[in-house]
């Protein structure tokens, strides 16, 4: 039988403080606007899974869809921006 004593220090040399970092923290709010996006759809969709979708539910959900799709272009667009102009210089 292997004994895992020499591996645990390395896998527990640095305690997890349980908070995000501060690069955590400005990539979810970066892309807070896709997540709130698709928290939305998800609504919409969970909303019509014990029932027949009505016309307003399918409405619902297309302009859900619709923002998330949206925000997904926006967080692209912004990546794309940044990786262009960061590397201009």
């Amino acid at each position: 039988m292997k004994s895992i004593a020499a591996l645990q220090a390395a896998v527990t040399a640095t305690p997890f403080d349980g908070e995000p970092s501060d690069a955590e923290l400005d990539a979810i709010e970066t892309e807070s606007p896709l997540i709130l996006a698709e928290v939305a759809l998800l609504d919409a969709q969970i909303m019509t899974i014990d029932r027949t979708p009505t016309e307003l539910d399918q409405q619902r959900i297309r302009r859900a869809r619709r923002r998330v799709l949206a925000a997904r272009r926006d967080l692209a667009n912004r990546a794309a921006t940044v990786t262009v102009s960061g590397g201009a210089a």
